[in-house]
């Protein structure tokens, strides 16, 4: 299935995701695996460079077009290795200490720069089916993996980064906040 991703001006971006049904249909799960695939591609520097995309660490079904509430991550941080096809997430803990990467977020559906601080919770729990490993999970994240998981869930819900960018003072850092 080829991946082609739908931009922040398109109308659909801003709508609410569907719950998806379980057990997944082969169409949904053929999805999550090409939306997959595309994040591994998207790291390949060669491939990247070839095809012109972006590197990706995190993707939601609505980015491809599809109102569907699923997403996929991969990425490493060093000390962990994260890969995930998340069906029916839903945030289920929020820590009040907050969080946001010094440098800013960026997003493949958003073309125009949009600097400054992303404010989110620094620690989630998060619960939802994994079609990776086919059962439902519970994960307790924090720091850079809490905020890349919040980033792909504003996605189900029609809001992106720089929606949460202080308009005013997009620099400004808030006092309970972890810069990472």
């Amino acid at each position: 299935m080829k991946i082609k991703l739908v931009k922040d001006s398109n109308p659909i971006m801003r709508k609410r995701s569907l719950p998806v049904e379980l057990p997944l249909s082969k169409e949904d799960k053929d999805l999550l695996d090409s939306m997959l695939l595309y994040l591994k591609k998207s790291q390949d520097e060669k491939y990247a460079e070839k095809h012109n995309i972006k590197e990706g660490i995190g993707l939601a079904a609505i980015q491809t077009g599809n109102l569907k509430r699923m997403f996929v991550v991969y990425f490493d941080t060093g000390d962990e290795h994260v890969e995930y096809q998340l069906v029916n997430p839903k945030i289920i803990e929020s820590s009040i200490k907050k969080a946001a990467l010094q440098n800013g977020e960026g997003c493949l559906s958003v073309d125009d720069p949009h600097p400054g601080l992303v404010h989110r919770c620094f620690r989630i729990k998060m619960e939802a089916y994994d079609a990776l490993t086919n059962q439902n999970v519970t994960i307790d994240a924090k720091g850079f993996k809490a905020i890349v998981l919040q980033h792909e869930y504003d996605h189900l819900n029609g809001m992106f980064y720089y929606d949460h960018i202080d308009k005013k003072n997009p620099d400004l850092k808030l006092t309970n906040e972890e810069l990472i």
